[in-house]
């Protein structure tokens, strides 16, 4: 059993499935349409054009945010993964889409391994050194200074040929440098006021499931509960 088949539990009949971007999400969408093939229905909101390609391909039924009250379930990966499953994500480019859906579903699961399992299980974000920040491109200059401020350095994402790599929606991003980050949720509040900040690829208290694959092992771990 891989994490994709133990995801795969979370779904019912006549849901709405919120996909992912990244491996881990492609590997779901495989499982979630050989499901589909042995009759379960569901109805899919994808988070990346790439993740939208491969459904629709798959012959899943793919719809956007305005056909939708909501979703029951996302299944998503992710880069970093501390104790209390809290995250960052973005190494994909998709965060910001990656989080309105994630903010719309009654539940997130997130995929982590086979590949680079041990990198991403980290005992505190920031880990890997890397905060993934998309801004609108008329206040990127502003931004990076602003960042500079807070004693984070960032380079713009671009393309092997030097271009701007931009997102989905068509912004820039920044690969911020970070080092452990004491107060994440902080850390987000104090990004998002930044004008021209769109998102951030911090996720506290977002995801309800991680489920863990190291080789043939397989783990769910689920939120702590507060309080």
């Amino acid at each position: 059993m891989t994490n994709a088949d133990k995801a795969a539990d979370f779904l019912a009949d006549g849901m709405t499935v919120g996909l992912g971007s990244g491996r881990a999400a492609q590997q779901f969408i495989r499982t979630l349409a050989d499901r589909a093939k042995k009759g379960l229905h569901v109805r899919c909101v994808a988070t990346s054009q790439a993740s939208a390609d491969l459904a629709a391909g798959l012959g899943l039924t793919v719809v956007t945010l305005d056909d939708v009250s909501h979703l029951d379930l996302t299944v998503d990966g992710a880069d970093e993964v501390d104790p209390n499953l809290n995250l960052i994500k973005g190494y994909g480019m998709a965060h910001v889409r990656e989080k309105i859906v994630a903010s719309a579903s009654r539940r997130l699961v997130i995929l982590v391994g086979p590949e680079g399992v041990h990198e991403k299980l980290v005992p505190v974000l920031g880990t890997r050194g890397r905060l993934p920040i998309e801004v609108l491109a008329f206040g990127l200059a502003v931004v990076r200074a602003k960042l500079e401020e807070l004693g984070i350095a960032s380079t713009l994402v671009t393309k092997p040929d030097g271009e701007v790599a931009p997102s989905d929606n068509g912004n820039p991003i920044l690969s911020g440098k970070v080092g452990p980050i004491a107060d994440p949720a902080g850390l987000e509040r104090q990004l998002t006021a930044i004008p021209g900040v769109v998102g951030t690829g911090l996720f506290v208290g977002m995801a309800d499931t991680v489920i863990v694959q190291d080789g043939s092992d397989v783990e769910v771990r689920q939120r702590p509960a507060l309080g």
